[in-house]
C-alpha cells in the first residue's frame, strides 16, 4: 500500500494549546459582552475586567495543579479546604491577636503544611490504595473542620501589622503598571505548568500514567511517585493561592475555600482535561477557570432593573439590581460540573463537531476516539468475599470472623464507656432515647447507602438530598400554606427527583457515581437554600410535626391516653422516626440477605462484568440502589423538619461522611460486593455514640462540634484502611498462617 493511502488519526495535538482553547476564548468574549449588555455599569468598566482577572488568578493557580491530578485519572477534592486552611493558619500565626509571628516564619509553616497535605493525599491514594475521592473527600472535611475550629466561626484581620511587611503584602495589590500582582504570579505559574506538562519528562510521565498506568509501569515509569507528585503540586498550588488571598484581604473568614473544589474541577474539565485520563492542557484549564469565574460574576452581580414604589399618592421610580437568590450559584456550578464531564466522552471523544463539519463539506468523517471504559474510577472491582472468613469452628470464632463483628463490639464498648464516664446521664431513659433519635436519622440514611456501596457505587449527595426534601416540605408548609399531606408529597418528589438525576446520569451516561453525586451535592444544597432564601423557617401545623413526635404525643393528639405502666413509659420515649427506621431496616435487611435482588446487588458490586455475563441487569440494580438511597435520605429530611419543628439550610451537613463511615465500619466494602443491614446499623451506632461521647460534659469539658467533625473524618480514613488491609487483604489471616507455618516447620523437620 502506498504511504499516502494510509489513514490514521493524524498528527498528535499540541500539548500547549489548540482548537479547544480557541473556542473557549471566543466563548469568554461572548459571555463578557453579554455581561456588559446586561449590566453595563459593572461589566462595561475596566475595573470589572481587572476584577475578573484578579479573582481568576487564585482559581487558575489551583487549576494548574489540579490539571496534573486529573490527567493522572485521579481527583483532589481537598483543594478548597487546603486553600482555606492555609489562609487561616497564616492568620493565626501572623495576627497580633494570636501568635504574632513574622511573615517568613508564617509562610514557611504554611508551605510545610501544604506539603504534608499533598503527601498525605498521595500516600493514601497510592501506597495505601484508598480510592482518591474517599481520601481527598475526608481531607476536605477534616480541613473544613480545622478552619471552623481555628477561627471559632469568626473573621481574623491584621491590616495594621501588614504595614510592617509591605513587600510581601504588595503581592496582593496593584502594581505600577495597573495590574494586580496576583495576575502576574498566575501568568508565571501557568507558563511554568504548561511548559512542564508539555515539554518535560514530568509531563510525559503524567500523560503516560493517566493514559495507561499498567503500560507506564511496564515502560519503567514510577507511577506511584508520579501520582504523589501530582498531589504535591496540587496542594502547593492551593497553598500559594491561600497565601495570595491573605495578602489581598489582610485577613481571613471561616468561609474561605467553601465550594472551591467544585469550581476548580469544573474549570479543569471545561478546559478540556479528560475524565478518561491522559489528556489535558494547562492553558485550557486556566481558560476554564476564567470562564467559571466570569459565569460566577455574571450570576452574582445581577442586572439593573427599575421599580416603582408608591409613597403616599405618588409613584416613585427607583433603580435597583436584581440578583439571583441565595443558593443559585452552587446549583449552576453543580450543573456545569456534570455537563462538563459529559462533554468529554459524549462530544469530544466522538468528534461530533468535526464529523458534522466534514458532513457539511462533503468530506469523509474522521474516526471517533475510543469511548469505552471510564478511567477515573471511584470504586475498583476487587471481587469482595461473599461469605464471612471463618476463624474457627466455635460460635465465638464464627462471630469474630464476620465482617460486621467489629462494629457490634465497638458499639458495646462505647456504650460501656458512656456508663463509666457519666452514669447519671447515660442511665437516664430520656437521654438514652435522645441519643436514639440522633441515631435514627443517621441509620436511615445508612440503610440506603449500604445498597449503593454494596453495588460498587457511592452517593455523596445523601446529606444534601436530606436538606432538599426538608426545604421543599418547609417551603410548602410555611410559604405556600399547603396541608401536611401535600407538603410531604412535594418533599418526597423533590428528593426522588434528585435521586433520579443521580441514577440516570450515572447509569445511563456511564459516568462515575462519585462525580455525578458530587455535582448533586452542590445542586441540592443550593436548591435547599434557594427555596428558603437562606433563612430558617418555622411555624406550621402540628399535624405535620406529628411525623417527628414520640408515640405518646401522637396518641394524646388524638385524645388517647395510655394507663401508667411499661407500655406508656415506652410510648413516651420512642419516636415515629425510630419506628420508621426499624421498619425500613427490617425490609431492607431481608431483601439484601434473602432475596435474588440482594444477591444481584452483591454480584454487581463484586464484579460488574462477571455479573453482566451471568445475565444480571447490572444497570437496573445500580439504578434501584441509587433511588433507594435517595428515598431513605428524602424520608429522613421530611421527618427532620417535623422533629425540629423548623428547617435550617445546614440540615444534613456532614451526614454523607457519617453515613459512609457507618457502612464501612459495619463491614461494607469500599470496593463493593459486601454489606449487611445489621452491620450498617451497628456502624451508625458507633458513629452516633462517638459523637455523643465527644460532646459529653465530663468534669466541665466537652469537645467543640468542629473538632468532632475532624475526629469523624479520621475515623472514616481508619475504617477504609481496615477494610482494604485487614478485610480484603486479610493481613491478620496471612500473619496467623505464617506464624502457624513457622511453628509446625521445626516439628516436621525433626520428624
Amino acid at each position: 500500500m502506498a504511504r499516502g493511502a494510509m489513514t490514521g488519526l493524524g498528527p498528535a495535538p499540541s500539548q500547549i494549546a489548540g482548537g479547544w482553547e480557541a473556542g473557549l476564548l471566543a466563548l469568554l468574549l461572548l459571555l463578557y459582552l453579554g455581561g456588559a449588555v446586561v449590566n453595563p455599569a459593572f461589566f462595561g468598566s475596566t475595573e470589572a475586567f481587572h476584577a475578573v482577572l484578579r479573582d481568576t488568578s487564585r482559581v487558575a493557580i489551583i487549576a494548574v495543579g489540579m490539571t496534573f491530578v486529573i490527567i493522572n485519572k485521579d481527583l483532589d477534592l481537598s483543594v478548597g479546604s487546603t486553600y482555606g486552611l492555609i489562609a487561616v493558619v497564616f492568620a493565626r500565626l501572623y495576627a497580633p491577636s494570636f501568635l504574632d509571628l513574622d511573615v517568613v516564619t508564617s509562610v514557611v509553616v504554611c508551605i510545610l503544611l501544604g506539603i504534608v497535605i499533598g503527601l498525605t493525599n498521595g500516600v493514601l491514594v497510592t501506597n495505601l490504595k484508598v480510592p482518591a475521592f474517599i481520601a481527598t473527600l475526608t481531607i476536605l472535611f477534616i480541613g473544613r473542620g480545622f478552619v471552623l475550629a481555628l477561627t471559632h466561626g469568626q473573621s481574623i484581620y491584621y491590616p495594621e501589622k501588614a504595614k510592617e511587611y509591605p513587600l510581601f503584602f504588595h503581592l496582593g495589590e496593584t502594581n505600577q503598571f495597573g495590574f494586580n500582582n496576583q495576575i502576574v504570579i498566575f501568568v508565571a505559574v501557568a507558563a511554568i505548568g504548561a511548559l512542564v506538562l508539555a515539554k518535560t519528562r514530568w509531563g510525559y510521565e503524567t500523560f503516560a500514567t493517566g493514559g495507561n498506568e499498567q503500560a507506564a509501569v511496564y515502560a519503567g515509569i514510577p507511577t506511584n511517585w508520579v501520582r504523589i507528585r501530582a498531589y504535591l503540586i496540587s496542594s502547593l498550588c492551593a497553598t500559594l493561592a491561600g497565601l495570595l488571598s491573605a495578602t489581598q484581604d489582610k485577613g481571613v473568614t471561616p468561609l474561605y475555600g467553601v465550594s472551591g473544589e467544585l469550581t476548580v474541577i469544573a474549570a479543569v474539565i471545561i478546559g478540556g482535561a479528560s475524565i478518561l485520563g491522559g489528556r489535558g492542557r494547562v492553558i485550557g484549564s486556566c481558560l476554564g477557570a476564567t470562564l467559571v469565574v466570569l459565569l460566577d460574576k455574571v450570576l452574582r452581580e445581577g442586572w439593573p432593573i427599575t421599580r416603582v414604589i408608591r409613597i403616599g399618592d405618588d409613584d416613585v421610580t427607583v433603580n435597583a439590581i436584581y440578583s439571583l437568590p441565595v443558593g443559585a450559584v452552587p446549583v449552576f456550578l453543580g450543573l456545569v460540573l456534570v455537563i462538563a464531564v459529559l462533554i468529554e466522552p459524549h462530544l469530544i471523544r466522538r468528534q461530533l463537531a468535526a464529523r458534522f463539519w466534514s458532513w457539511l463539506l462533503g468530506k469523509p468523517a474522521p474516526p471517533a476516539y475510543e469511548t469505552g471504559g471510564i478511567a477515573l474510577e471511584g470504586v475498583q472491582t476487587k471481587g469482595a468475599r461473599m461469605t464471612d472468613i471463618t476463624v474457627s469452628e466455635t460460635q465465638l470464632g464464627r462471630f469474630f470472623g464476620r465482617r460486621d463483628s467489629l462494629a457490634i463490639v465497638l458499639t458495646v464498648l462505647l456504650w460501656l464507656t458512656g456508663v463509666v464516664l457519666r452514669p447519671d446521664y447515660w442511665w437516664n431513659l430520656s437521654n438514652t432515647f435522645a441519643i436514639l433519635l440522633n441515631y435514627s436519622e443517621l441509620a436511615l440514611i445508612t440503610i440506603g447507602l449500604t445498597y449503593v456501596i454494596a453495588a460498587g457505587d457511592i452517593d455523596l449527595s445523601v446529606g444534601a438530598v436530606l436538606a432538599l426534601a426538608g426545604s421543599t416540605a418547609a417551603y410548602f408548609l410555611k410559604v405556600l400554606g399547603a396541608d401536611p399531606f401535600t407538603s410531604v408529597a412535594m418533599g418526597l418528589l423533590a428528593g426522588m427527583a434528585a435521586g433520579l438525576f443521580n441514577a440516570v446520569v450515572t447509569v445511563g451516561f456511564k459516568l462515575p457515581a462519585f462525580i455525578v453525586t458530587l455535582g448533586m451535592f452542590y445542586i441540592a444544597r443550593g436548591l435547599a437554600a434557594w427555596f428558603v432564601a437562606g433563612q430558617q423557617l418555622t411555624g406550621w401545623p402540628e399535624g405535620y410535626n406529628l411525623l417527628g413526635r414520640k408515640v405518646n404525643d401522637i396518641l394524646l393528639h388524638f385524645q388517647i391516653s395510655l394507663p401508667p405502666g411499661i407500655l406508656r413509659t415506652i410510648a413516651e420515649v420512642v419516636s415515629v422516626q425510630t419506628i420508621w427506621m426499624f421498619f425500613i431496616a427490617l425490609i431492607a435487611g431481608i431483601v439484601l440477605a434473602y432475596t435474588p435482588f440482594g444477591q444481584k446487588v452483591f454480584a454487581t458490586g463484586g464484579n460488574i462484568r462477571a455479573a453482566a455475563y451471568a445475565g444480571i441487569n447490572v444497570s437496573r440494580v445500580r439504578f434501584i440502589s441509587l433511588m433507594f438511597a435517595a428515598f431513605c435520605a428524602t424520608m429522613t429530611g421530611i421527618i427532620n423538619v417535623a422533629y425540629f419543628r423548623s428547617f435550617n439550610p445546614v440540615a444534613g451537613q456532614y451526614r454523607e461522611l457519617d453515613a459512609i463511615a457507618s457502612v464501612i465500619i459495619g463491614g461494607g466494602s469500599i470496593f463493593g460486593g459486601y454489606g449487611t443491614i445489621i452491620g450498617a446499623l451497628a456502624g451508625a451506632a458507633v458513629i452516633t455514640l462517638v459523637r455523643a461521647l465527644l460532646q459529653l460534659n465530663v468534669q466541665g469539658f466537652s469537645m467543640p462540634q468542629h473538632w468532632i467533625n475532624v475526629f469523624i473524618g479520621v475515623i472514616l480514613i481508619i475504617a477504609v484502611l481496615i477494610d482494604i488491609w485487614v478485610r480484603n487483604a486479610n493481613i491478620f489471616g496471612r500473619l496467623r498462617n505464617r506464624i502457624a507455618k513457622g511453628a509446625t516447620t521445626p516439628e516436621t523437620t525433626h520428624g
